[in-house]
């Protein structure tokens, strides 16, 4: 799976070790930055992220930050994107299979490498149910880009 990574300097330690963990795992993995702690803004990497989905250039997308907050607030900007920030698996299994996210908030200051790790597992392992949550993620859809 094509998989495309973001972070401000609170989630890029985060960032970098679950690259790493993607890449063993045989995942095709793009690092958007930021790479070191040097004090970045969070908005700017969660629309580079969210550009790099929208334009189908990655098939999933993870932000960190220090809460996961403002980065998945910026990636949801984008129409084309459902980022959910979640901090246990059960949540990002569920906004997969209800909701179709495309991109997982983490907060870096929130949860461990572990449980990072978990709740990426349940959000590539877990596939769209479709059904009755289609009509659910249309509408969330058609209306944002009704609204432009």
């Amino acid at each position: 799976m094509r998989i495309a990574l973001a972070a401000d300097h609170a989630g890029y330690v985060l960032k970098d070790e679950l690259a790493a963990w993607l890449r063993e795992q045989g995942h095709e993995v793009t690092d958007l930055g930021t790479n070191g702690p040097e004090s970045v803004d969070y908005p700017q990497f969660g629309t580079r992220l969210a550009r790099v989905i929208a334009a189908g250039e990655a098939d999933r997308g993870i932000v960190v930050c220090g809460s996961g907050i403002g980065i998945s607030i910026a990636v949801n900007r984008e129409p084309k994107c459902r980022c959910a920030r979640v901090d246990e698996p059960l949540s990002a299994a569920l906004a997969r299979e209800h909701n179709d996210a495309n991109v997982l908030a983490l907060g870096a200051r929130l949860v461990g490498s572990d449980m990072a790790k978990a709740c990426v597992a349940a959000f590539l392992g877990t596939d769209f149910a479709g059904g009755r949550h289609q009509r659910r993620v249309d509408q969330l859809s058609h209306e944002l880009q009704d609204s432009d």
